[in-house]
């Protein structure tokens, strides 16, 4: 009898965007841990390139190097700290280049801010599957980034902890978007127009919320300053905000997490990912940061998605999907005893998160104004150009002063973003003079 003969599984090949953050820094951890099935390819970062360099040490299959600040793209490629054959990109349309590698399978955008939107959307148009960890990028542009993962059947993976986790407990049938229809074909003619997130997203994506869903309630650990007396915000610093009881993350969404902006966004990017009303998408403070979503339908039922606080956790759910394996870092033993507390919001308290409910409510722009005026607020907050509790209220202002129309098209988006941008900017200065 012949001997039995077995073929290895192919590695699912990945460009890492965002390689030297903190993002980045877990998706190495799993990547190295599971290195039979999954295999990197391609690595970019803002500036770090020294960083690119040890990762690209450790990783002998990157064979693709970006960098979005054209100094560092220089002095990367001079610095011989990369292997021979090593592929440099330079600036955005570098890292829209990187993205559309022929050899990958996925891409895993894990860039902060704004900047990776169009290197996502330029993934999307080359079929690649997306991991999905710069929630930036559905809060500025849901709508459009929603219909062409929908024109091109493309695969879009939650990587933010609560999103993987809703995504978990959610009855669905697969993650990918809808193959094209003659009915798809005529939806995406109107998929730019007056859509709402649950329209497109429904008519769009088979990870829709399924029938019989009441609400998602996304948790929340409540931040640096969840215990402190409201009457202090006024003195806190940015090396306090920094101070997060759970988490290890960068600095801007770290401060986000104190105002609770972070969750706010989180909301808005639920909208979108998973086709839900501004009623359906709900809060609740959960200091542990165990559980990381509620999921309640209609009949009542609640399912929960429980793991510690580390982003290892939905990085190798997103990676490796649909197939399991086991994690990078131990899970709950349940062999002590295990507190869960579960709150309501004081919103008065975070005021970023009520602003979040009603540019949810209010659609259109609104939602790209109130994230461009936070990144401004905040990285003033950072400087020490701006007082914490007066991060709300340029976001609020912003808002109050832009108008909040319908985008037709994804240049309006960004132009509505540059203006936001800069308004926030000058209304930074009442507060630089003091």
């Amino acid at each position: 009898m012949a001997a039995r003969t077995t073929t290895a599984p192919l590695r699912k090949r990945i460009v890492l965007l965002g390689a030297t953050g903190s993002i980045g820094e877990s998706a190495l951890r799993v990547i190295a841990a599971h290195s039979d099935r999954l295999e990197l390819v391609g690595i970019a970062a803002a500036r770090g390139w020294e960083g690119l360099a040890k990762i690209a040490q450790g990783h002998r299959s990157v064979q693709h190097v970006g960098l979005f600040d054209e100094a560092a793209y220089g002095a990367a490629r001079a610095s011989g700290r990369f292997a021979a054959g090593t592929r440099f990109y330079a600036g955005l349309g570098g890292l829209c280049e990187l993205a559309q590698l022929a050899e990958a399978d996925m891409v895993l955008v894990a860039i902060v801010g704004t900047t990776a939107l169009e290197p996502t959307l330029a993934a999307i148009a080359a079929g690649k599957a997306i991991a999905l960890a710069s929630k930036e990028i559905l809060v500025l542009a849901g709508k459009f980034v929603m219909a062409a993962a929908r024109e091109r059947g493309v695969a879009l993976l939650p990587v933010d902890s609560e999103h993987n986790a809703v995504f978990q407990c959610l009855e669905r049938r697969t993650p990918h978007a809808a193959a094209p229809s003659e009915v798809a074909d005529k939806q995406a003619a109107t998929a730019t127009r007056n859509a709402s997130p649950a329209d497109i997203t429904r008519a769009s994506t088979a990870h829709c919320a399924p029938p019989g869903l009441k609400r998602i309630l996304l948790t929340a650990s409540g931040g640096a300053f969840r215990d402190l007396p409201a009457e202090q915000f006024a003195r806190v610093t940015p090396a306090e905000a920094l101070r997060h009881p759970n988490w290890a993350m960068g600095a801007k969404i770290t401060i986000d997490s104190a105002t609770l902006a972070n969750k706010g966004l989180e909301l808005i990017e639920a909208q979108w990912l998973f086709g839900l009303a501004p009623e359906q998408c709900q809060a609740v403070l959960h200091p542990q940061s165990i559980v990381h979503c509620l999921v309640e339908y209609a009949d009542g039922s609640i399912l929960a998605q429980l793991c510690p606080p580390s982003m290892t956790f939905p990085i190798q759910h997103a990676l490796l999907y649909p197939e399991r394996a086991g994690g990078v870092e131990p899970t709950l033993g349940f062999t002590q005893r295990l507190v869960l507390e579960f709150g309501p919001i004081d919103t008065a308290r975070f005021p970023m998160l009520r602003l979040a409910h009603e540019v949810m409510h209010a659609g259109g722009t609104a939602p790209a104004i109130y994230n461009a005026a936070n990144e401004i607020a905040v990285a003033a907050f950072l400087d020490g150009r701006l007082p914490f509790l007066a991060i709300p209220e340029v976001v609020d202002k912003t808002l109050q002063r832009l108008p909040h129309a319908e985008p037709l098209t994804l240049a309006e988006v960004l132009d509505a973003d540059a203006r936001a941008r800069q308004l926030a900017t000058e209304l930074l200065t009442p507060f630089t003079r003091l």
